[in-house]
């Protein structure tokens, strides 16, 4: 009993803290839970995954918030939510916005809860009989995938994918007990890699904190024509008719977080021009309708299950949040993979009761007291990343039970992650090739010594071949796509 009431706890603690995080501007899911996974520590794994997967929701689900509001989306995939959330607040129905804003946000996660619970247990039985040579080229696809959807930018993509590979072969060479791409002075610390922990703290807390204080840490703040409390209340009859809507936005937003590195903010653009497509209202949309901003919500909560489905069945992390995810199954020495289920029925039950249990928390939590969480968007960031900072440095040293040159590693990082958004790389492709790395190298070696070290065994196998020709797509779609792209671009067209 006092352990249900303690992951209650927690499911209870981390979607509080996720909706502040995702409601303030500047703050995502991702940084919440990089920023908390060290806390982890204290707890078993279920426990862990209670405030993780908490966290998870209320990120995602409280950037409706300031999106609402200000019109500043607080996460990613909350941009569409902007579209027509402001308007109806600027309208002074900023009450019923928020409200169906929350509710459409709850369909969205149960919906993808559903398709986690049934097509995670037979994609991993399917994935437990694939060889060394289909576990390289699964990850190797996952890569493609990423740099496939970058739109505009695949080079960059599969550049800073490839640079998360190298950084994860620094250390030393499990086949031969050689060190490898690090100095002398540092073989002692550098023996076993950099550590995860300070990497993703460093890229998605201490990058976003130079980020901000460039920006200025400046918070929105509303208007004089948004209210929250208006004439107009809302009514669940604000989704009659809306139920195709918010499945199949439901059902779009699930299946791009089951692609690797998509992202939610390409599942809520995606669900948001079907809406248009399928609406009979089409010019409403953008003015305040309640139908886009239905479509934008249970898309991007939809997301939550999805990135989960290919990293329980495959090992591969959905999005850059459920990379930071991996980090707390390493941590407590769980692998994730084909295997997970079969060898952990009991951590597997636990999270879908999780993500069930923290999606009902979610819409209490928002739906009720809205005027009160409508005040989140108060806060100055100013006030909030002092505290962030401490936290971030305290896990850091503690990763390795005190070893100064992980926070040095966290400022290293920091600096890497602010660099790239400089320079336009993205942190997901990095993040997922440095998760990913290992075991890419290690499935090569263990396929072609099987093999006497000929490669025609990567085209040997039928499983393989069928992969092959997915990467093949994904590149070509990739390539035909950036064309696309570059050719508008220089038309002076806008999509």
């Amino acid at each position: 009993m006092q352990a249900i009431l303690l992951n209650w706890l927690l499911a209870f603690v981390g979607v509080i803290v996720g909706i502040v995080f995702g409601a303030i501007p500047g703050m995502t899911a991702t940084m919440a839970v990089a920023v908390f996974l060290p806390m982890t520590y204290a707890f078993s794994l279920v426990p862990a995954l209670y405030l993780l997967i908490g966290l998870y929701v209320g990120g995602i689900s409280g950037g409706l918030v300031p999106a609402i509001l200000i019109n500043v989306p607080g996460t990613p995939s909350s941009v569409c939510t902007t579209f027509d959330g402001y308007p109806m607040a600027r309208r002074g129905e900023g009450d019923r916005a928020l409200k169906i804003g929350v509710t459409a946000s709850f369909f969205g996660g149960m919906i993808s809860l559903l398709v986690l619970a049934f097509l995670t247990p037979p994609l991993a039985r399917w994935a437990i009989k694939f060889s060394a040579v289909e576990k390289f080229l699964i990850i190797l696809f996952a890569m493609t995938v990423i740099a496939a959807l970058s739109r505009g930018s695949m080079t960059k993509g599969i550049f800073s994918g490839f640079l998360g590979i190298l950084l994860s072969l620094v250390g030393e060479l499990a086949l031969n007990n050689k060190m490898r791409m690090v100095p002398d002075f540092l073989r002692t610390e550098l023996r076993s890699g950099f550590q995860l922990l300070p990497l993703l703290i460093g890229l998605f807390a201490i990058c976003q904190m130079f980020q901000e204080a460039e920006a200025g840490m400046k918070t929105g703040h509303l208007d004089e024509g948004v209210t929250v409390e208006g004439a107009r209340r809302f009514s669940f009859s604000d989704f009659s008719g809306q139920w195709i809507n918010v499945i199949r936005s439901s059902l779009l937003g699930t299946f791009m977080g089951v692609l690797p590195g998509v992202g939610g903010s390409a599942a809520s653009l995606i669900a948001y021009s079907q809406a248009k497509s399928w609406s009979r209202h089409p010019e409403e949309l953008g003015n305040g309708a309640p139908e886009g901003l239905i479509s934008s919500e249970s898309s991007n909560n939809g997301l939550t299950g999805g990135a989960l489905v290919p990293l329980l069945s495959l090992g591969i992390p959905g999005d850059s949040t459920t990379a930071v995810l991996v980090g707390a199954f390493l941590l407590q020495g769980i692998q994730v993979g084909p295997l997970f289920i079969q060898q952990n029925p009991d951590v597997w039950n636990q999270i879908l009761w999780a993500l069930a249990l923290c999606n009902v928390l979610m819409f209490l939590v928002m739906f009720f007291p809205v005027k009160l969480i409508s005040q989140v968007v108060k806060v100055r960031s100013a006030r909030m990343y002092p505290i962030i900072l401490l936290m971030c440095v305290v896990g850091a040293y503690a990763t390795r039970s005190g070893v100064m040159f992980d926070v040095w590693c966290l400022l290293l990082f920091g600096v890497l992650g602010y660099l790239m958004s400089k320079v336009g790389l993205p942190t997901a492709p990095f993040l997922i090739g440095f998760i990913l790395g290992g075991d890419l190298e290690k499935y090569f070696i263990e396929a072609v010594k099987n093999n006497n070290y000929n490669l025609s065994v990567f085209f040997q196998r039928p499983i393989a071949l069928v992969i092959w020709v997915l990467i093949a797509a994904f590149l070509g779609y990739s390539l035909w796509d950036n064309v696309k792209g570059h050719t508008m671009e220089k038309a002076g067209i806008k999509e």
